[in-house]
């Protein structure tokens, strides 16, 4: 199982976390990606199975306490931030200024 961040434009928003088996994750996060939005899926999927395989995610929350790393992040609502992720890697995420050259270089290292 991989853990999935969800992020929402909701202001209240939990950042929740939910386990993925690795053909829901594959299906939500394709080519190596580790982010991702949620009308991307939709849009790729097809409203019936992205509906499917998000609705089993949405079954299985963990527990943020016992997480041991967050494989990807899924945002909703927030596609505004788009423009900060082009290759939907956030070790790639722009503008440069986001990270400093060291810790580019450490978070390209550690995958």
């Amino acid at each position: 199982m991989k853990n999935v961040q969800v992020i929402d434009g909701a202001v209240n928003c939990t950042y929740s976390i939910f386990a993925a088996d690795d053909d829901e994750f594959a299906a939500v996060f394709i080519d190596n990606h580790d982010v991702e939005f949620a009308e991307d899926v939709v849009a790729r999927l097809g409203e019936e199975r992205a509906s499917a395989v998000l609705g089993a995610l949405w079954k299985r929350p963990v527990d943020k306490k016992s997480v041991q790393g967050i494989h990807g992040t899924l945002f909703y609502e927030l596609a505004r931030k788009k423009r900060f992720y082009p290759t939907r890697r956030e070790a790639e995420m722009t503008p440069a200024g986001s990270y400093s050259p060291e810790q580019r270089k450490q978070r390209a290292g550690s995958r």
